[in-house]
């Protein structure tokens, strides 16, 4: 057995005038009780440093960088990096990246127990639009403010175990599992900030918006027999929803644990990464089942064409 006792760290809202120091102390107080709790690897959510920025239209690139860590760790976040060597707890999170050349990227790290970062992982579908959009109830500017992933879907040997990560919207595409599954993913981690509703479908409720986020969770879970731990940041930031629904999801795609707070709130869940072989070794044999010569559209079409040569 190789078990792992994992902590998925779902955040509760983060207002627009809440500062670094105050979110980095309501992460610390989550990576105490997951000390208590035994957990040796602890999962914060998209962007958990501020609020989801992309909710606001800036013109002003420099306030828009203001969104941004030039570096990581950085004088606000050392200390839950001192506190996670403290306790040999391995964390993830996710932040926006402002690189030295100036690029500007939505992202995720993976320390081992020693909070030495071991991988990073860029977002790479990015949803929403790129211009003010006055036919939208609330503005979603990730293409305004991201640049799509430069890192690929890297997999990295960490406790013992072979651990991805993804983020937010790339958990809807069942490509980003499949490129680490092909590279023996064992754990995907993974943090998001949903809005409770859709901004151009005002009909969609916030049920069925975590119906579609659980759903995209357990099949990537179950299609390539692996753990995935989905980590929100959830409710009311400045009059806008979020919609919750942390879930630790084992691999053959059940809900071991679920978020029943908009809050801070903890799950733990201890996690065998032994428990990967089986599916990895029979319906998701991928040496023996899958056929490549059959998929090469996938990997060379984005949009629809129609067997009748037309465009969709």
């Amino acid at each position: 057995m190789r078990e792992i006792v994992i902590g998925a760290a779902q955040m509760g809202p983060i207002q627009r005038a809440d500062t670094r120091e105050e979110v980095v102390a309501r992460m610390i107080a989550l990576l105490d009780q997951a000390h208590m709790a035994g957990c040796t690897l602890v999962v914060f959510p998209e962007l958990c440093l501020t609020t989801f920025f992309p909710r606001w239209y800036f013109e002003d690139q420099a306030e828009v960088d203001t969104w941004f860590e030039p570096e990581m760790p950085n004088a606000e976040t050392q200390p839950l990096f001192e506190r996670a060597c403290e306790h040999g707890i391995a964390i993830s999170i996710g932040y926006g990246e402002l690189t030295p050349d100036g690029h500007h990227f939505n992202t995720q790290i993976l320390t081992d127990t020693q909070a030495n970062i071991i991988g990073k992982y860029r977002k790479i579908h990015l949803p929403g639009h790129d211009e003010f959009d006055s036919q939208r109830s609330f503005q979603h500017l990730e293409k305004r403010y991201f640049e799509p992933g430069d890192l690929g879907f890297p997999v990295f040997r960490n406790m013992d175990a072979w651990m991805g990560m993804l983020i937010c919207n790339d958990r809807r595409w069942p490509e980003a599992y499949r490129e680490m599954g092909l590279q023996g993913v064992e754990l995907v981690v993974l943090g998001y900030n949903t809005p409770s509703g859709n901004s151009q479908n005002a009909g969609e409720t916030a049920e069925m918006r975590g119906f579609h986020s659980d759903l995209s969770v357990q099949a990537g879970a179950y299609q390539n027999s692996a753990w995935v731990v989905a980590v929100a940041k959830a409710g009311n930031e400045d009059g806008h929803p979020l919609n919750g629904g942390s879930v630790i999801v084992s691999p053959d795609g059940v809900i071991m644990q679920k978020a029943q707070t908009d809050g801070d709130e903890l799950l733990v869940q201890a996690c065998d990464m032994d428990a990967t072989k089986f599916g990895k070794a029979s319906v998701f044999d991928f040496k023996r089942h899958r056929r490549i010569e059959h998929y090469k559209r996938i990997a060379s079409q984005t949009g629809v064409v129609y067997p009748d040569g037309t465009k969709g």
